[in-house]
């Protein structure tokens, strides 16, 4: 790793930039792991986000006069966050869970999606501007864009929540 940082300040600032990135993606990946109960990957992640870290900042408390190093840390910090954030939307593991509420359409919303194969349960509820139908409706998050555009097929103006769902036992889950 020396080789690196002995190029030149443009060079060991990129190098840091570079690391920070890869640290940063691996911790905001390594969060949403612990999140959902994954020790083992959270603990692999952790291991390697934690080697690249103490590389990256060991190289700017040895340079802590260089602005450059310490622009490349911040940059890098901060770019590894959205990295991170891009990888994890791709990757799109686990489940949501989704309400739907309809003032007019739930019916149809609900039977549009169980002709899919997505299990909905439709409960019957009252909301400011009288009754509404209110759809739950648990799907791998791979799928929510598909099931969004089924709902609002059958409902333009339906409104959609999402929460995240950590564990999956019994009902109905689409394979």
């Amino acid at each position: 790793m020396e080789v690196f940082f002995n190029q030149g300040p443009i060079v060991s600032a990129i190098v840091i930039f570079l690391l920070r990135i890869g640290d940063m993606s691996l911790d905001t990946i390594r969060v949403l792991f612990v999140v959902r109960g994954k020790k083992k990957l959270a603990w692999i992640l952790g291991f390697f986000q934690a080697l690249i870290f103490v590389v990256a900042i060991s190289s700017v408390l040895a340079n802590a006069d260089s602005w450059l190093n310490i622009l490349g840390y911040a940059a890098g910090f901060a770019t590894g966050n959205v990295v991170g954030m891009l990888i994890e939307d791709r990757m799109a593991l686990g489940h949501l869970h989704l309400t739907i509420y309809s003032s007019m359409r739930g019916a149809a919303i609900a039977e549009a999606l169980r002709k899919d194969g997505y299990g909905v349960t439709e409960i019957s509820g009252r909301g400011k501007d009288g009754t509404v139908t209110v759809l739950h409706c648990s799907v791998l998050r791979k799928k929510v864009d598909s099931v969004e555009t089924i709902v609002l097929e059958e409902d333009p103006s339906a409104f959609i929540t999402t929460s995240d769902v950590r564990q999956v036992r019994r009902g109905f889950w689409r394979a």
